[in-house]
């Protein structure tokens, strides 16, 4: 297996296509079933910590072999995301950068450092 620790957004880009170029399966993903795809995988990550307290899904972690099991699950939405932004024609590395933009301006580290409200909150108090 190549090392990846340090690959870009564009080079798993890159790879999720190729993956599925090779076996023909771009005539599947079109946007809607992509977006379906993505929504089954992550809700493949979601049962390992469905009816699990915080202590329980910390102690759940502490094991090798679920710790894999999670990771292999945020790769199959990591991989639809790829997918699916490639089938829209959205550049995800230019997506994610603006809405950082907007989430800078949305939460300023001054007026919600520590605090969990929806934006609207910090707009209504301040």
């Amino acid at each position: 297996m190549a090392e990846f620790s340090n690959a870009t957004i564009e080079e798993l880009r890159k790879k999720a296509v190729e993956f599925s170029d090779k076996r023909d399966w771009k005539q599947f993903h079109n946007p809607k079933d992509t977006a379906l795809a993505l929504s089954i995988e992550v809700a493949e990550v979601l049962e390992h910590f469905r009816f699990k307290t915080n202590d329980e899904i910390k102690e759940y972690l502490k094991n090798p072999e679920n710790k894999k099991e999670i990771g292999y699950e945020l790769a199959d939405v990591l991989h639809f995301i790829l997918i699916l932004a490639e089938e829209t024609g959205i550049d995800i590395t230019k997506a994610f950068y603006e809405k950082f933009d907007e989430l800078e301006k949305k939460y300023p580290v001054e007026k919600c450092k520590g605090k969990p409200h929806k934006y609207t909150y910090y707009e209504k108090k301040y």
